[in-house]
């Protein structure tokens, strides 16, 4: 069932519902209004009908004969009189009594004063009348003829115009759901022009400060990261591909040579050392994918747990020192360290990642292949600085230089994919940290700002 049609029948039935209540309580309230008025009447009636046989010159037979001809054109009220001893004195016609006053009513009326009931659909009163310091019982019972027929009037044309109320009512939220729900339509025809090859598709929005226009403005901003991911997929498969075809076309080149003509032992040796080493680049280049994969997980999927930050810088330039013999690293931390501003919530594998990647770009431009590592601390922030000298790297290439696969003038004379600071810059995000570099006056300095906790207690 479509929105639009759950709308209207929901707006339908809600507003149905309020007019059932709305004409329960009107039916019900001018039916005691009936009742009270009747009532009200019957004793007018009784009162007047006891005043006539008292106090005027009418015989009762006369009086008999003028309810008579009262009945044969309205629904004349039967009045009856009863003395204390609960004799009858009057009765309009004793021969249809409706009342049927018996002793325990009629010393109920002398108790009460004044009661009223329903016999069937008649009602009834009964009250004490006195006259000359004697009193009397008058009952007094009728049938509401034109009460009534006002009363179920009032339900027939209730019925009627409650009919015809919602009919309207359902067309109208026919129109006003269509209306409502149009700009919606004609979203969802935008949105079904926009297919893989059309990313660049934008939703129209308005002015208005509406849900639909704030659901469109959203659903652009997914589509423009969509299409900065698609981009950088494919940038990346194509610098992928570029990167992974160079060492296995010389793998290819240098094996088929070897397969196709007799060589020398030192030949072969040679040959074999050079497919190591493409095999070794491809290596390299594998894990620094898969490590790249891992620092784009969802946070929420990568384990984090409370690790001192000194530790892992040993670790990692111990392991970079190990794999480059050639490196020289030191490690310096101010004296105004204290210990527990060490200690972070990490991952140990990705932080020390993106270390050894910080220490290897250092010491690799680095004339002397050194790399300096100093912690210091701020009022907010501990900083963790890592200073290379040597060539300065131009200001073209320090906006670019966190790129995936960008790599300088200067960085092209080394090794490398150009996915080591980029894979860096993403694992310090990860860890809700930042990293600066500045390069001048013969140096170079990555800077690691990691923010202290001031929850955190030393005594911990």
């Amino acid at each position: 069932m479509k929105i639009r049609t759950r709308l209207t029948l929901l707006f339908t039935f809600i507003t149905a519902t309020l007019m059932v209540f709305y004409g329960i309580a009107v039916y019900y309230s001018s039916s005691k209004a009936r009742e009270v008025s009747f009532y009200a009447q019957l004793r007018t009636e009784a009162i007047a009908k006891a005043n006539l046989f008292f106090q005027s010159t009418l015989s009762e037979k006369e009086m008999h004969r003028l309810y008579k001809n009262n009945t044969k054109t309205l629904n004349e009220v039967q009045v009856a009189i009863y003395d204390s001893e609960f004799n009858l004195i009057y009765h309009d016609d004793s021969k249809v009594d409706y009342i049927k006053e018996n002793p325990e009513m009629l010393s109920n009326i002398f108790r009460n004063k004044d009661i009223s009931f329903f016999i069937n659909d008649l009602q009834a009163i009964g009250t004490v009348y006195s006259h000359n310091q004697k009193e009397y019982v008058v009952t007094a019972a009728g049938y509401d003829q034109y009460g009534y027929s006002s009363i179920t009037h009032l339900l027939t044309i209730s019925i009627i115009a409650f009919t015809c109320i919602l009919i309207l009512i359902y067309l109208a939220g026919i129109f006003l759901s269509k209306k409502a729900l149009n700009p919606l339509s004609e979203m969802v025809s935008q949105i079904k022009r926009i297919t893989a090859g059309k990313l660049q598709l934008r939703i129209k929005t308005t002015g208005e400060k509406d849900e639909l226009n704030e659901l469109a403005q959203n659903f652009n901003g997914m589509l423009e990261r969509l299409e900065n991911s698609f981009e950088a997929q494919k940038h990346f498969v194509s610098n992928i591909s570029h990167e992974l075809r160079t060492p296995l076309a010389a793998i290819i080149t240098e094996l088929e040579i070897a397969s196709e003509k007799e060589q020398t032992n030192k030949d072969y040796r040679q040959t074999i050392k050079s497919t190591l080493d493409d095999a070794r680049n491809m290596a390299r280049l594998s894990n620094s994918l898969m490590d790249l994969a891992k620092a784009s997980y969802d946070p929420n999927e990568i384990s984090f747990s409370e690790l001192r930050l000194d530790e892992v810088l040993l670790e990692s330039y111990t392991k970079t020192i190990k794999e480059n013999t050639e490196y020289k690293v030191s490690l310096n931390i101010e004296t105004d360290v204290e210990e527990h501003q060490l200690i972070v919530q990490g991952n140990q594998y990705l932080l020390r990642v993106a270390f050894n990647n910080l220490i290897d770009n250092a010491c690799k431009y680095s004339p002397e292949h050194s790399c300096s590592i100093i912690i210091k601390n701020s009022d907010k922030n501990l900083h963790i600085s890592f200073i290379n000298t040597g060539a300065v790297i131009p200001q073209e290439d320090l906006q670019r230089i966190f790129e995936p696969f960008y790599r300088s003038d200067i960085s092209r004379k080394e090794k490398g994919y150009g996915i080591g600071l980029f894979l860096t810059e993403k694992i310090i995000h990860l860890h809700n940290a930042t990293i600066a570099v500045i390069s001048e006056n013969n140096k170079t300095v990555f800077t690691v700002l990691f923010e202290l906790n001031p929850d955190f207690s030393p005594d911990r």
